[in-house]
């Protein structure tokens, strides 16, 4: 048998999360006893280097907000990861710890399932590293896409209605509304919304954030980030397991 191995999330300021409960599930279901899963709540990124010194230490997800910073700890990212220019898994393996980018995978799997032919342009609300993966696979699946940020020249100050109308993809992508804070939510005009949008909100604790509520009672079609969540996770259990791919 396999030495004890493990894996985690870092990121900051970790109230919840999905990775914890999700991948020990796994481990009970395949008995897999040696295998643990850990939070490493990190003030500074730099904090990672200690990580990094564990032998045992397989990989581990990242979240907000170290998805870009982490890439410059690492030895390797792939060519996805790169042209997102984010990260949100590390593998480390005989010494060498490599970057991919899981949240593409994820957020491509929901994209297809819920997308009609009608909806080819969106609007990417934030512009962190889960928005860089958004936007990277929209524009491979050959939408075109606007981004809403605070510092962007599209911002939550100027978006307009008619805007909205005109984009029929809406991802939400900040962290506005996450638990424990569920009564926020964006700046953003509700009222251009109709039965024709599809809005994709990437929070998934709570299950319906103001922003998915307010977007249904105008008639758009949402959905959570939870199915996202979960394939992205399962990538990552992949890219663990499966060093050679």
């Amino acid at each position: 048998m396999d030495f004890n191995k493990k894996l985690g999330l870092i990121g900051r300021n970790i109230s919840y999360s999905f990775s914890k409960k999700f991948f020990e599930e796994k481990f009970q279901k395949q008995m897999l006893d040696h295998f643990s899963y850990e939070i490493f709540d990190l003030q500074e990124i730099d904090e990672v280097e200690n990580l990094f010194k564990d032998s045992e230490l397989l990989g581990f997800n990242v979240t907000i907000p170290y998805k870009e910073k982490i890439i410059d700890y690492l030895d390797d990212v792939s060519d996805e990861a790169r042209a997102i220019g984010a990260v949100n898994c590390v593998l480390i393996h005989e010494g060498k710890k490599t970057g991919y980018n899981t949240d593409a995978f994820g957020f491509e799997k929901t994209l297809k399932i819920h997308r009609k032919p009608h909806q080819n342009t969106a609007l990417i609300l934030g512009s962190g590293g889960a928005a860089k993966a958004v936007q990277y696979v929209l524009t491979q699946s050959g939408i075109s896409t606007k981004t809403v940020s605070r510092k962007s020249e599209l911002n939550f100050e100027n978006l307009d209605k008619e805007t909205v109308d005109q984009h029929k993809i809406i991802v939400q992508c900040t962290p506005v509304g996450t638990f424990p804070n569920t009564d926020e939510c964006l700046n953003f005009p509700f009222d251009g919304l109709s039965k024709d949008h599809l809005v994709i909100d990437l929070i998934y604790n709570p299950n319906y954030s103001k922003f998915i509520l307010k977007s249904a009672e105008n008639e758009a079609k949402t959905v959570n980030g939870y199915y996202m969540l979960e394939q992205q996770a399962e990538k990552a259990w992949e890219i663990w397991n499966f060093k050679k791919k």
